[in-house]
């Protein structure tokens, strides 16, 4: 009972250790620039130079007095419209997590400052988690002859694991990765301290 209450225990703390990583990544919007209209900030360029997930938390920074940041919608972002925005910002540094995919719209409110460029538009695709979708998709291998008698010596299942390795590999960059890694690392202390405790026979 000991082992058993010593091991819920280890897997409790490490679930809670792993958590960590699944919250998502900080961008600051303009990168050293910031949320400003100075140096002429490219920030469509910006966010597309990101890959934004679900989670992930927009830090605005700018001088409030010059500056605030406006949640809008696409009709109001394309036509530079702040007189009813979905959210108001105005702290100087406001934390801005995602929590839907799609495009979410921002720009500054002060006059004119949107029609220069102020504005940003953080976009999650809704086919992202599609992208396990891609990889059962049996299409790469007769397009390649030349990888069929090289997996031809290994078993069937190694064929498969070629064709998953490219679509596999946007993955870790989504954020994903620490989760399955978090269970393998509790599966593995939890079958430690098992086998350590007389759990389980060998």
């Amino acid at each position: 009972m000991e082992v058993l209450a010593m091991a819920t225990g280890l897997v409790a703390l490490l679930l809670f250790a792993g958590a960590g990583p699944v919250e998502g990544a900080v961008y600051k919007v303009g990168d050293s620039l910031g949320w400003t209209i100075m140096g002429s900030p490219n920030y469509t360029a910006w966010a597309l130079s990101k890959n934004f997930h679900v989670g992930d938390t927009i830090v605005f920074e700018y001088n409030k007095s010059f500056h605030n940041v406006l949640e809008v919608s696409k009709a109001e972002y394309n036509a530079c419209n702040a007189s009813s925005p979905i959210a108001t910002y105005a702290t100087g540094n406001d934390s801005i997590t995602i929590k839907t995919k799609g495009h979410h719209y921002f720009l500054c409110g002060f006059p004119g400052h949107c029609t220069i460029g102020q504005k940003v538009d953080i976009y999650i695709p809704k086919s992202s988690s599609a992208a396990p979708s891609t990889s059962p998709a049996a299409s790469p291998p007769p397009t390649s002859p030349a990888a069929a008698p090289s997996t031809s010596s290994s078993s069937s299942s190694s064929g498969t694991g070629g064709i998953s390795a490219p679509a596999a590999a946007p993955r870790p960059s989504a954020g994903t990765k620490p989760v399955p890694q978090a269970f393998a690392l509790v599966l593995a202390v939890f079958s430690f301290v098992a086998v350590a405790g007389g759990l389980v026979r060998q």
